[in-house]
This record gives C-alpha cells, sequence and structure tokens, in this order.
C-alpha cells in the first residue's frame, strides 16, 4: 500500500536535508533515558526512511522499523544495514515481539486522521513494548495551532539537482488539516512536476493522553517537544501484561 510520501519517496532526504535528525534522534534518546535508563530495544513506527534509526542503533543494543510506505522501507532498509524494517500500517502491524522503546516521530502519527483510529495506533505499539516500557509520539499540530492559508517553499539546489516544493496549508474540515505538495523536479535529463496531498488529523493533548491511557499506559505530555509540537510518552507499568 503506498503511503503518502509514495510519489517523492526517492526525493524526501534531499527536500528534508535541512533536519538534524541526530539532534533530533538524541532528545528523543534523552527523554526515554530520564523514564528507562536500561533501554536496550527501540522500534520506530513510521520510519520513513530510516534517518532517526541511523542514529539510534549505536544508542541501542536492537532497533527495529515499520512504515507503510514500500518506497521508503526500501530506502531504510539501504541506510541502515542488518536492521529489520517491516512493512506495515501503524494502526495493525503485529511483529510478534516487543521492545523497551516504541517511538513514532516526525508528526507521523498525523495520518491516522481520526481519534478512533488514533487510539487503535496507541494499542497497537503499546502492545509491542515491554513491561517497564517507554513509548514515545511526536504530535502533529493540534486544532488550535493549525495555520489554515500558509505557504512554504523548500528548494534544494546541487549541480545536477534542483527541487522547489511548495506547501500549501488549507482549512480544516472536520478536524483533519490538508497539506498540497507541490513539486518541480529538475536533473540534467528531464523535469517533472506532480503534487501530493497529505491528510493529517489534528489532536489535542488531551486526545492523546486519553489515548494512551485506553491502551493501558501511565501518560504525560510535553507541550514543547523536540520540534515544539509537542511530546507524548507513554509508560508501560512493570506489573502489567
Amino acid at each position: 500500500m503506498p503511503g503518502p510520501f509514495h510519489a517523492s519517496a526517492r526525493y524526501y532526504d534531499e527536500v528534508y536535508g535541512h533536519v538534524d535528525y541526530r539532534a533530533h534522534a538524541l532528545a528523543v534518546d534523552a527523554a526515554v533515558r530520564a523514564n528507562r535508563l536500561d533501554a536496550r530495544s527501540l522500534l520506530d513506527v513510521a520510519c520513513g526512511t530510516g534517518r532517526h534509526l541511523e542514529v539510534l542503533r549505536s544508542r541501542y543494543d536492537e532497533v527495529a522499523g515499520v512504515d507503510i510506505d514500500p518506497s521508503l522501507v526500501e530506502i531504510a532498509r539501504s541506510r541502515n544495514p542488518g536492521v529489520e524494517i517491516h512493512l506495515g500500517d501503524m494502526t495493525e502491524f503485529d511483529l510478534s515481539r516487543r521492545f523497551d522503546v516504541v517511538t513514532c516521530l516526525f508528526s507521523s502519527i498525523g495520518y491516522v486522521r481520526t481519534d478512533e483510529r488514533l487510539r487503535t495506533a496507541m494499542a497497537t505499539m503499546a502492545s509491542h513494548l515491554h513491561r517497564g516500557g517507554v513509548l514515545v509520539v511526536e504530535p502533529w499540530f493540534s486544532p488550535q495551532a493549525w495555520e489554515p492559508g500558509r505557504v512554504v517553499l523548500h528548494t534544494v539546489d546541487r549541480p545536477n539537482l534542483k527541487i522547489a516544493r511548495t506547501s500549501r496549508s488549507l482549512p480544516a474540515e472536520a478536524g483533519v488539516s490538508r497539506l498540497v505538495f507541490d513539486y518541480l523536479i529538475a536533473t540534467p535529463d528531464r523535469s517533472e512536476t506532480f503534487s501530493e496531498v497529505h491528510d493529517l488529523g489534528l489532536f489535542t493533548a488531551e486526545q492523546y493522553v486519553a489515548a494512551a491511557e485506553a491502551a493501558g499506559l501511565e501518560a504525560a505530555f510535553d507541550p514543547e517537544g523536540p520540534m515544539g509540537r509537542g511530546l507524548l510518552l507513554g509508560l508501560r507499568p512493570p506489573d502489567r501484561a
């Protein structure tokens, strides 16, 4: 099943080349260690091209990833040889194993779109935690923080690759935000244009906490987080199966 970045997957790392994945991953790891100092295994859900795993694999004895898009999974596997990267939907995957840490970063959780699917995704991720494990979820924008009408331009200017991507934020409908990405790509051999539509659910901190608690976790919400969008931490009690 193609994911939301399927059309642009081969250009994803170029477009997001400005992101400091190392600093971001280390900030997440610090949040984990504050709650589970001895964590040794980690699963990154919606791992994308595996940039966070590339950093975190040196800090855990065992890491793995899951993503819904085959193209991104292929890139993540190439970047992280020897690491298991699975194809799966965050609301229904089953690896038949558990980890000390499960992460869902870079606002990927927004792609569940509805509160019902948010709760299903939280339950699915929580089911992959050991007792005493930590769930880390980086939210998408809240309903109050969404800014319809915003237009952003990202560019890549390399000798043999030029990319211009505009991002348009449309008004939310029924609690779902819409981003329209329009791409212009040019290489020495050809140029192309295409668009992607990204629909992401706008959830409150209370909804994230409620979904985590419904999954049997003890939850807390940091309103800031690594990117200013917040951070949900869910702890699986040691004495709960």
